[in-house]
């Protein structure tokens, strides 16, 4: 079942990377007491991620903080070394969080899981965006085409911030 608004997150572990390797991040030391802006990708360095949904959340960085947001997150079914060198490649480092959801936990938990083993992706994220405010989620936007980021894009997003 998928997450709704007014629910919390589920339990889970991420990895990012740092200068000193991977780290593992659970949601509560990213989510409690932090209004945090979530946001969902199939995958690292794919067409629409890279090109369509990820850069708008960097060009509006700023104003989606400037309402009251402590973080920009981003996760992925990848691992923490791919979400590692796509922070880099996009340009990233520092300004959003790039969460490794390697095994899928976290979207299987949310209900936010999407198969796309017909692509030869297996099981990824569906591409969404959320605001969540100490753990709990207050919006919740769901792509209904995978290729499209609109309803999930950062321009929906901050007309509900």
């Amino acid at each position: 079942m998928t997450i709704s608004v007014g629910e919390r997150l589920p339990d889970a572990t991420f990895k990012t990377m740092t200068a000193d390797g991977a780290k593992a991040v659970d949601t509560a030391e990213i989510f409690s007491g932090r209004k945090v802006v979530l946001f969902g990708v199939p995958g690292a360095f794919t067409p629409t991620c890279s090109n369509n949904h990820l850069p708008g959340f960097l060009e509006n960085r700023d104003a989606i903080l400037a309402r009251g947001v402590d973080t920009i997150a981003v996760v992925a079914v990848n691992d923490h070394f791919v979400m590692g060198a796509w922070e880099k490649f996009t340009g990233g480092e520092g300004k959003l969080l790039y969460l490794a959801d390697g095994n899928g936990d976290f979207v299987r938990a949310a209900g936010l899981e999407a198969d796309l083993s017909g692509g030869g992706l297996g099981l990824r994220s569906k591409r969404f965006s959320m605001i969540v405010d100490d753990g709990k989620v207050t919006a919740l936007n769901i792509e209904d085409a995978p290729g499209q980021a609109v309803e999930s894009g950062a321009a929906r997003l901050l007309e509900q911030l």
